[in-house]
C-alpha cells in the first residue's frame, strides 16, 4: 500500500504532534525544522517546568481563548486537556496538576516533556530534515514543492505548517511561516506580543527593581471604558521596564487594543485586609513607632525597597514623623496600599511575549480539519494560526489540539 507522504514544516510543540500523529496514522512523514535541536521554545516554557495544559472541561477551555473562540470547538473537542494528559503519561510522563488546574510534569523538568516528544516522533518513523525552509511552491492551488536552504523536496501529498508565531526568536520562531502562508494568498492578521512585560515610565517601577511581591491583587483599568477589564490575586515583579510576572503576563492578554495611557494598574499591596482593618493596622504601627520617622515606622507592614517609592506617591515626606500624619494623609496612604497606581505606557518588544497574538487568518481555515481554504493540501497547526488564550496551559492546549486536527485530516483519518 502506498503512503500519504506528508511534511510538517517546524519541529516545536504542534509540529512534533502534528508528525507523530501523523505517523501513527500510517502516513510516511518528514519533520523540517531549522533547528539542530527540536522543541527548543517548549523546554525553556513554564520557566522550565512545561505548562502542558489546564485540566479543564473544553467549555472552560474555549472561556479562556481571547479571540476565535469558536474556530477551536471542534479541534478542542476532538483532542481535550484530558487527551493530551493521558497522551503524556502513556509516554511515561507522570502529571501534576497545580493551582489553577495548571498541569505541570512531576518533575518539574520541561526537558523530560521536550524528550517524550522527541522519542514519540522518532519511534513512529519520522524523517527529520534541519534545514531552514524558504518557500512553497504551489502549483494548481496544490503545493508542489518545499524550497530549502539546500534542495527543492518534491512528492508530498500534504504539508501542514507549524512554524510558531515570533515569540522567542532565538528559538526559531521569527515568522517564517507568516511569510510563506502569505505568498500563497493567505491573510495574515499582524502579530502582536500577548503574555508580555509592561513598560511603564513611573518612577515607582523603577525604584523597586527587582521585588517581586507574591501575595498581591491588581485590576487593569481601561480608562477608555472607564470598567476594571482584569482582575486577579498572585505574584508580580517590578522591573526596570515597568512589571512584570505572573499576573502582569496574564492581564497583559486583557489589554486590547494597546493604546499609551489608555490602561492603568493598580495594585492591592494588602489584598488580605479591608480599608477599615488596613487603617488600624496602620495606626497600631504609628503608635509603635510614634516618636519615629514615616520611613521607620513601615517596616513592619512593607518591603523596605518600597517604603520611599510608596511614600513619594502618596506625596508625603519619608522624614515627617508619625505624630504629624493627618487623619487626611493616612488615609491616602490606606487608599494607596489598596490601590497601588502604575501607568501603562505599552508592551514590551514581541521577541519578549511568551505568545504572539495574530497569525493566518482563521476564516480562511477549516476549523475541524485546519485545511486551508485555498490552498488544498495546506494544514496549519498552533502558534501560526490567529488564535490564542490567557496563561495557564491553554496555549500549548491550542498547539497539540490543532496539531491533532491537522494530522487526521492530512493523512485521511
Amino acid at each position: 500500500m502506498i503512503k500519504t507522504k506528508i511534511a510538517v514544516i517546524g519541529g516545536g510543540a504542534a509540529g512534533l504532534m502534528a508528525a507523530g500523529r501523523a505517523a501513527q496514522n500510517g502516513a510516511d512523514v518528514t519533520v523540517f525544522e531549522r533547528n539542530s535541536l527540536l522543541a527548543k521554545k517548549l523546554g525553556i516554557t513554564g520557566k522550565g517546568r512545561c505548562n502542558v495544559t489546564n485540566d479543564c472541561t473544553p467549555e472552560a477551555f474555549m472561556n479562556n481563548l481571547t479571540s476565535n473562540r469558536k474556530f477551536m470547538f471542534s479541534a478542542i473537542n476532538r483532542f481535550s486537556p484530558q487527551n493530551t494528559m493521558s497522551f503524556f503519561e502513556s509516554l511515561g510522563v507522570p502529571l501534576k496538576t497545580e493551582r489553577g488546574n495548571r498541569v505541570f510534569p512531576v518533575s518539574d523538568k520541561a526537558v523530560d516533556i521536550v524528550m517524550a516528544m522527541k522519542k514519540y516522533v522518532i519511534s513512529s518513523g519520522c524523517h527529520i530534515v534541519t534545514e531552514r525552509v524558504r518557500s512553497l511552491t504551489a502549483d494548481g492551488g496544490v503545493i508542489s514543492g518545499i524550497v530549502t536552504e539546500h534542495a527543492t523536496h518534491t512528492g508530498f501529498d500534504a504539508v501542514i505548517l507549524a512554524t510558531g508565531g515570533m515569540s522567542y526568536p532565538l528559538t526559531g520562531s521569527t515568522g517564517d511561516g507568516y511569510k510563506m502562508a502569505e505568498a500563497l494568498g493567505h491573510t495574515v492578521v499582524p502579530p502582536t506580543p500577548s503574555l508580555v512585560g509592561i513598560e511603564s515610565e513611573d518612577k515607582l517601577c523603577r525604584d523597586c527593581q527587582g521585588l517581586a511581591p507574591k501575595n498581591v491583587g491588581i485590576k487593569v483599568l481601561d480608562t477608555a471604558k472607564n470598567k476594571v477589564i482584569y482582575d486577579d490575586f498572585g505574584e508580580m515583579l517590578f522591573t526596570h521596564f515597568g512589571v512584570s510576572g505572573p499576573l502582569i503576563l496574564s492581564a497583559s492578554a486583557h489589554m486590547r487594543p494597546m493604546e499609551k495611557g489608555r490602561y492603568r494598574i493598580l495594585i492591592d499591596m494588602k489584598p488580605a485586609l479591608d480599608s477599615e482593618t488596613l487603617d488600624k493596622r496602620i495606626l497600631s504601627d504609628f503608635d509603635k513607632y510614634k516618636n519615629k520617622n514615616l520611613e521607620n515606622a513601615l517596616t513592619d507592614l512593607m518591603p523596605s525597597k518600597l517604603i520611599r517609592p510608596y511614600i513619594s506617591v502618596c506625596g508625603l515626606s519619608p522624614e515627617v514623623k508619625v505624630n504629624a500624619i493627618t487623619h487626611a494623609e493616612r488615609a491616602k496612604m490606606t487608599e494607596t496600599l489598596k490601590a497601588l497606581p502604575v501607568s501603562v505606557r505599552g508592551f514590551r518588544p514581541i521577541d519578549e511575549a511568551i505568545v504572539t497574538s495574530g497569525g493566518i487568518k482563521t476564516s480562511e481555515i477549516e476549523p475541524s480539519t485546519m485545511r486551508s481554504k485555498l490552498i488544498e493540501n495546506l494544514y496549519f497547526a498552533g502558534e501560526i494560526i490567529d488564535v490564542d488564550a490567557y496563561t495557564g496551559g491553554f496555549n500549548l492546549q491550542i498547539a497539540f489540539s490543532t496539531a491533532v486536527a491537522a494530522a487526521d485530516a492530512a493523512s485521511g483519518m
